[in-house]
């Protein structure tokens, strides 16, 4: 793919954060994003999944630069706009121009909205940052413009977050987002919070916008069927390392990690003829600590191909087939 087609780029990202109570001369550390690539042409769409506390919503953080990261490369649209270097030292761009071009809906519609502003000053809060309105009647227009695209309307701008409902509340979120006008959001769970009813207009929603205005998405979920709903390219994450990635077709027939299969297994399917001849595979053992992970590969205490191999070395990132990368060393034994 063309350079100039990748509006995203992640290179080797890592996001430590230091245990609290650990000594001066020996310091822990959780690595929530542990050596993560990957790279979103503009106008798709990225999904992300895994288990909860596999380092998914630190990974849109984090290259949000929300939190500084430990090392790695971020390019946005040819700009490196974060490098720790081979020295270690970091170069970091002024954030500010990029904010308004890097946004992010979050997952709690009810923890993200200041309680005491307007629905009206929510909206309208980014468009004063950035000296967006000519006047205050254009802001104003601004602001019911971006509330009536999210299917709200005037009457709402005057209105405080708790007079809404949770599925309004996330459509006042994405209407804040689009207010400056970017090229990229992070949707980080922008639906777990949700009613099943109200998910489906969220989603077909953000498919709308990112047609209408060209968007690129970076999408946040631990359910793999939205994801694959909404999504060109699927990576699977866990314990903040990326286990697999592929177009989204291609993972969800032709995966190759046993962590992927066991969540591709887990998706309801609506025969029940097709169902019950197909074979839920259920992993054994509880997720690792963060702070003390497996050596090796990660995944090998939960999974059933695993070999003292496993312990010994970390797998290899390779390209399996075009386009689809996978680390496992028993790719030829993963049924």
């Amino acid at each position: 793919m063309a350079n100039q087609d990748i509006l995203v780029e992640v290179q080797h990202l890592k996001q430590y954060f230091p245990v609290a109570g650990s000594s001066i001369f020996k310091k822990a550390y959780v690595k929530a994003v542990d050596d993560v690539s990957f790279a979103i042409p503009r106008g798709t769409t990225l999904g992300l999944v895994g288990e909860s506390g596999c380092g998914k919503t630190t990974t849109g953080r984090t290259l949000l630069q929300l939190y500084e990261p430990t090392a790695g490369r971020i390019i946005y649209d040819g700009e490196t706009i974060f490098d720790s270097g081979l020295d270690g030292k970091k170069v970091k761009a002024n954030m500010l121009p990029y904010r308004r071009k890097m946004q992010i809906v979050f997952q709690d519609p009810y923890a993200s909205l200041n309680p005491r502003m307007t629905v009206g000053d929510i909206v309208g809060e980014a468009i004063d940052i950035h000296h967006l309105a000519a006047s205050r009647e254009d802001r104003r227009d601004k602001i019911i413009k971006m509330l009536e695209r999210v299917g709200l309307n005037s009457e709402h701008a005057n209105r405080y977050p708790h007079e809404f409902s949770g599925g309004q509340r996330q459509r006042v979120g994405i209407a804040r987002a689009l207010a400056v006008d970017p090229e990229f959001i992070v949707c980080d769970e922008p639906i777990s919070a949700l009613d099943v009813s109200i998910q489906a207009q969220v989603i077909n929603m953000l498919e709308d916008l990112q047609h209408e205005f060209g968007l690129t998405y970076l999408f946040i979920a631990h359910d793999l069927s939205v994801v694959k709903h909404i999504s060109s390219r699927i990576g699977v994450m866990y314990l903040g390392k990326m286990v697999e990635m592929a177009d989204s077709n291609e993972i969800t027939f032709h995966c190759c990690h046993p962590y992927t299969k066991s969540l591709i297994s887990a998706i309801p399917i609506a025969d029940p003829k097709i169902s019950r001849a197909s074979k839920r595979i259920v992993l054994e053992g509880d997720i690792p600590s963060p702070v003390n992970p497996p050596s090796g590969c990660h995944f090998r205490t939960r999974c059933p191909y695993a070999t003292p191999l496993c312990a010994e070395k970390e797998p290899e990132w390779k390209e399996v087939s075009p386009g689809h990368f996978c680390a496992c060393h028993h790719l030829d034994q993963v049924k």
